[in-house]
């Protein structure tokens, strides 16, 4: 599930993607699993090879996408979850250590860097293959970078100045090293976890093609020819009743090549005969099936349908009848943050937005810890900023750990009016036009109501109660909220980043965070979601400080870089920060081992197995 907005937006992840909650064990982090895994021979029964496992996906989430390249609306964890199965990335890393990446999980081995910072030496590993036969080799990675930079605008997690703009020089080495010149010197913990995370090795010498039919050539080393190639593979990639049977991701080099791949979200992956690396899958099959509702994926779970399922927050007090039909019962926390962008691009409400008096009464009008206690029945971490709230490890900024703007309607009331807002049948309405300390703000026009329009993921009874809390609180201070709940990938769609004249940018105010909005790297810094120009920052913050604390977070090696972002973000307010949710409440039936609940929201079901 990897970094992506999860709906993530990862992460991500990422996956994004589009969740998972809140515990880890790196950089003074906790993981969120068990010590051993449900099946474990430690808790009795013999590992098995073969056989076949369903595993349940979060409401209404739909696999959309299986090219290494990721555009925009496909940025979802589990799209990463399933494609680096079949395609490996070169580093994958499981939250319950993010020291250092997961070696077996991908293509490649750990990579060196020089002494000035300034480059990075990597290897790849000698026994892997194509299925086709070829091996994965260093010309493969080539080939991804030559296309991501080809087309950098295209790509959904591109950053102005990020990757691939801070590669100075990609050099070829040999057949299986190459290095990469960077245009100045990084954290090497960032470098790898946020930057190298994202390249993978596509098979260059049977994707290196134009057109259907055409000669495989070395084409992607011309700009034209990477941009005709790129094109031809996305719209490839938008044929997903195919995936199954397109010969193009036949040729795979993970531990799972796809069987099923339906347009409602049904996959299915099958173990790859012609996998040659060491870590290699125990089951014959992993189907990952989707629900239109956790209520549905309860009532599957009761009958036995799924292996590894959830449990809603409204059903936690069904745990022991679920534990009673043979499955283990446990959080899967995670490292990531929930949130709702403002859009300050919307023509109609961005000057709104823009005032941070405006988002300090927002923010404290949400009540954190009711939400997180009582709708989420304690599955939830309230979160005060941009780095995940717990445990409170290094990254966190002083002001990041309490509370900047605690719970308080009849503060939040007195900052609106106090800068010429009057409540005017219940709504606050701009009465004292104008940029002073006591008027409405720049850009705010006389009369202006606030009227704000909220679109949420649907399918989640403690998502639902969350937002009309929210709409019952911001009520009270003369804030009107309209609600309106659509599917996770429809959310992502209808909420994109957008400049103020276009009519995608009607949204206002958007949540996909049910499992949290966005699973981090293990370096939890902002650039992916909160830089200026960032691909994921939907909402179009802009903050000249913000942007030297996130460039800064990536260059020095220093903690307090980290500390410093935390402290302003969680102060200026880029987003509504909300409680958290635990990914889900696992249940996992006994007779499943091998399991990991990675609070990076990452799955590793090659190394699951059965037992008897």
């Amino acid at each position: 599930m990897n970094r992506s907005l999860r709906p993530s937006l990862r992460a991500a992840r990422p996956l994004a993607v589009l969740g998972v909650a809140a515990t880890l064990l790196a950089a003074g982090c906790s993981s969120g699993g068990s010590g051993t895994a449900p099946g474990d021979p430690a808790n009795g029964g013999t590992p098995q090879q073969g056989g076949s496992v369903t595993f349940a996906m979060p409401p209404n989430a739909t696999p959309n996408w299986i090219f290494p390249i990721a555009t925009p609306g496909h940025t979802q964890a589990y799209n990463g979850t399933i494609r680096q199965q079949v395609f490996l990335p070169l580093y994958v890393y499981d939250g319950t250590d993010t020291s250092k990446p997961d070696v077996r999980a991908g293509a490649a081995e750990l990579p060196k860097y020089s002494e000035d910072g300034k480059s990075v030496t990597i290897t790849m590993k000698d026994d892997l293959t194509w299925a086709n036969g070829e091996k994965v080799t260093a010309r493969d990675v080539e080939f991804w970078f030559n296309l991501i930079k080809a087309n950098k605008e295209k790509w959904a997690t591109y950053n102005e100045g990020q990757f691939p703009d801070n590669i100075a020089k990609f050099t070829l080495v040999d057949d299986k090293t190459f290095t990469m010149d960077l245009t100045q010197a990084y954290n090497p913990d960032w470098f790898t976890a946020n930057q190298l995370t994202r390249m993978s090795p596509m098979p260059q010498k049977a994707w290196d093609i134009q057109e259907a039919g055409g000669q495989v050539g070395d084409h992607d080393r011309t700009p034209e020819g990477a941009k005709k190639v790129f094109d031809y593979l996305i719209g490839e990639a938008g044929k997903l009743s195919e995936y199954a049977t397109n010969p193009l991701w036949k040729v795979a080099d993970g531990p799972f090549t796809i069987k099923e791949f339906t347009t409602t979200g049904q996959v299915t992956l099958a173990k790859n005969p012609k996998y040659t690396g060491e870590d290699a899958a125990h089951l014959d099959t992993v189907t990952l099936k989707p629900f239109t509702s956790a209520q549905a994926e309860l009532n599957v779970l009761r009958s036995g349908g799924v292996d590894y399922g959830y449990l809603p927050a409204l059903a936690l007090s069904q745990q022991k009848t679920i534990e009673g039909m043979g499955y283990k019962v446990e959080p899967w926390d995670g490292w990531a943050i929930s949130y709702i962008p403002y859009n300050f691009n919307n023509p109609e409400m961005g000057p709104v937005f823009k005032q941070l008096y405006i988002r300090q009464a927002v923010q404290m009008s949400v009540d954190q810890d009711t939400i997180a206690r009582v709708i989420w029945h304690d599955q939830a971490t309230p979160g005060y900023g941009p780095v995940p709230q717990v445990p409170p490890g290094s990254y966190l900024g002083e002001k990041q750990k309490t509370n900047p703007y605690p719970f308080d309607l009849n503060k939040a009331k007195a900052l609106l009016t106090s800068h010429g807002w009057e409540i005017q049948n219940g709504v606050a309405t701009c009465t004292r036009p104008g940029g002073g300390d006591d008027q409405c703000g720049a850009g705010v026009e006389q009369g202006t109501q606030l009227k704000f329009q909220l679109l949420t993921e649907s399918g989640s009874t403690e998502t639902d109660n969350t937002m009309q809390e929210l709409q019952s609180s911001l009520s009270k201070i003369g804030i009107a909220l309209s609600i309106k709940s659509e599917p996770l990938n429809s959310v992502l769609d209808h909420s994109p980043v957008c400049k103020p004249e276009e009519a995608a940018c009607s949204w206002q105010l958007s949540f996909f965070g049910t499992q949290g909005s966005w699973y981090y790297p293990a370096y939890p810094s902002g650039e992916d979601i909160f830089a200026g120009d960032a691909g994921t920052n939907l909402g179009s913050y802009r903050d000249p400080k913000a942007d030297e604390l996130v460039k800064a977070s990536t260059s020095s090696t220093s903690p307090t870089a980290m500390q410093d972002y935390s402290s302003y973000l969680a102060e200026n307010l880029p987003v509504i920060w909300m409680p958290n949710p635990a990914y889900q409440v696992s249940a996992i039936k006994k007779t499943l081992g091998g399991v990991v609940q990675d609070p990076m929201a990452g799955m590793t079901p090659q190394r699951w197995y059965l037992v008897k």
